[in-house]
Parts: C-alpha cells; structure tokens; sequence
C-alpha cells in the first residue's frame, strides 16, 4: 500500500471515529451556576429535555375575561363556531391558564348546578355556547366522547382548528403527565380506579374515584416493560407548578363584570389586573411589577364601558378604576375598531415580554 492510499484509509478511518463520538455524545443542560449552559454527556436527548422540564416549575399564571357576546357578532352558526375555535388558539399560543366567559347583558340569568348560565336568544345563549366550546377544544381528543355529547352548540366542531397543547398527545407519545378518565371498572380490593389517559391498555392509579371524572395522572412508565405502575392521581396544576408544562386552560363562566373578581379560585385573589380600552395608557409607557396571578380583561364590541353599565352592583364611574392598569395596547390604530379575537393577539403579543420580565 503506497503513501497516498494509507493516507486516504486514515482520514476514513478517523472520519467513522469522529462520526460515532457524535452520535454516542448529546447536548446536557447544565442549571449549576443558574444558566443553561450546553455541554455534552452521553444521555439521550429525551432524557435531557425531560430532566430540564422537571427543573423548571411555574407558579405564576395567566387569566384572560371576555364576554360571551362576542359571539353575536357572528352571522351564522358556524362563523360563532369558528370564531370560538379563534378565540381558543390564541389562548394556548399564549399559554393562558385560565378564561372566564362573563355576562355584559344585564339580564338576571339564573346560573345552574352545572355551573352554566340559561338565557333566552334565538342563536343560544352565546356565553354558555363559547364556554361550551373553548371547554371541547381543551379536551383531549381521546376524552371527548366521555365528557361532549352531541349538542347544537357542537354542530359545527368539525370547522374548528385543533389545540395541538401538550397535553393532547399520541398514545405512543412519552410523558411524565396524562388527562385520563376514570373508568367503570371492577376492582380489587385495596387497589385503586382504573383510568384511561390514551393508551393502548389503561393504568391503575394510587386511589378510588368515582368513575367519569377526568382526572390528571403522573404517570411512572416500567422501565423495561409496557406496564404502568404506581401511576398517581394529581391535582391539574400539578403539570405547571412541578414541571413547568402548559398543561391548557380552565373554563369559568361569570354572571357579570365584577363576578370576574369575586369568583376567583385563587385564594388570595388576582394580585395584578389589567383592563383593555383604546381610551387606556398607552402601554408603551408600562413596566409590570412582580405578580403571582395576572388577570387580563377584555371587552365586547362596545368595549368595558358598556360591561360596567350593564353590571348594577358596580359603583365606578368608569372602568379605569377596576383595574392597577388600563392599556391600550395597539396605539395609533389604522382602523376604527379593533375585534376582540385580534385584540387577544395584540395584547398577549405586547404583554410577553413584559410579563417575562416581570416575573424574572
């Protein structure tokens, strides 16, 4: 073998090397010094992520209110639909964590045990109808048929864009959270409910729970096996407060303006809350301080000012003073009007970064 081909096979040679120490070598978040510095080890790149999830848990959360009657402004059953499934994308891509549907009518409804609200109207009543919806959009695909029968509110789910969240996930999908169902399923005594969260075969979690309620699962896959042990019963926040994950939104309806406050399920209430208007400070000009529950508040197609003159146990003389802020967050608007399914988009857009920096 001459010099040049001896050449040749070594480059090759170490080129193979160089190639398997890649493959065998994955990037490893290093949090030692407080940063994410990439280094390299020999884990699996699912382990990796999973590993900086977990060390990453969020405390903070986000609730957007709007009024039901967003949908009137629709022409048809299906554009109210569509218009829902707007609404909808623009709290997942936000990562809000709760949304509260309130009443600006003025008209007394009578609130149910379901937790609903029945009106009188010849298209429904359109705050139940857009609840109804953001909820079905929020389930799981797999659990749906469980918890939505067939109703004219969800005639048209068929035009509705999908969630995509992560917590609508594949059966083959890993992760350490699944929304489940609990089955109606005999079982032994001392052992707990059986659940189904999507996959082939269902799990059995820590405790006994009446079935048909949709539960949250931590789920602890056998390392070896396809079998799921110890799986465990979780409250659903669990997902966002231990393991940083958007784990998608709450619905709430509100029987008017000021039940958006009242009705908080956060105990010490919403520390910092925000109003929307056009007539608000322009939020250029707006740093946000530290907060543990933000609520951001929308208004309809008369803006918050007709929501607090529908809402008689309100005594504001404007809405300004509801709130710590009162935004407009799109100054210098080119058109007259800016629609509440855009608005959300403006305003959790401008607001991002201001939270991110608020809650650094």
């Amino acid at each position: 073998m001459d010099t040049s081909q001896k050449r040749k096979k070594d480059k090759k040679k170490d080129k193979k090397s160089k190639k398997k120490k890649l493959t065998q070598e994955q990037p490893v978040l290093n949090k030692s010094d407080g940063e994410d510095e990439v280094q390299y080890g020999t884990k699996a790149v699912e382990d990796v992520l999973n590993e900086a999830i977990e060390d990453k848990g969020r405390p903070w959360t986000v609730s957007v209110a709007l009024p039901g009657s967003i949908l009137d402004n629709a022409q048809s059953l299906p554009l109210r639909t569509y218009l829902a499934g707007q609404i909808a994308r623009a709290l997942v891509v936000f990562n809000v964590d709760e949304v509260i549907v309130f009443d600006e009518s003025g008209y007394d409804a009578v609130e149910s045990t379901e937790g609903t609200f029945q009106g009188i109207g010849r298209k429904g009543n359109a705050n139940v109808q857009l609840a109804r919806i953001l909820q079905y959009l929020e389930c799981p695909q797999y659990l749906r048929k469980n918890f939505f029968p067939k109703h004219p509110d969800l005639q048209y789910a068929g035009v509705l864009n999908p969630l995509d969240c992560p917590h609508h996930m594949r059966a083959d999908a890993l992760s350490s959270y699944r929304e489940g169902v609990v089955l109606k399923k005999q079982i032994a005594v001392g052992k707990g409910s059986y659940v189904d969260v999507g996959k082939t075969k269902e799990v059995q979690i820590d405790k006994q729970l009446q079935p048909g309620l949709r539960v949250t699962v931590r789920m602890n896959e056998g390392a070896e096996t396809s079998e799921f042990k110890h799986c465990k019963v979780v409250p659903p926040s669990e997902p966002r407060t231990n393991a940083g994950l958007y784990w998608g939104y709450s619905v709430r309806l509100a029987s008017s303006l000021g039940a958006v406050f009242t009705s908080c399920p956060y105990k010490d209430g919403y520390d910092l809350t925000i109003g929307t208007s056009e007539k608000g400070e322009n939020v250029d000009d707006v740093e946000l301080p530290e907060f543990r529950h933000l609520l951001v508040v929308f208004g309809g197609l008369k803006g918050l000012e007709n929501s607090l003159e529908a809402d008689e146990k309100l005594e504001v003389p404007e809405p300004s003073l509801l709130f710590d802020h009162y935004l407009n967050t799109c100054p210098n608007q080119g058109s007259g009007t800016i629609r509440t399914e855009e608005a959300i988009l403006v305003t959790m857009s401008i607001l991002r970064s201001k939270i991110l920096q608020a809650i650094s």
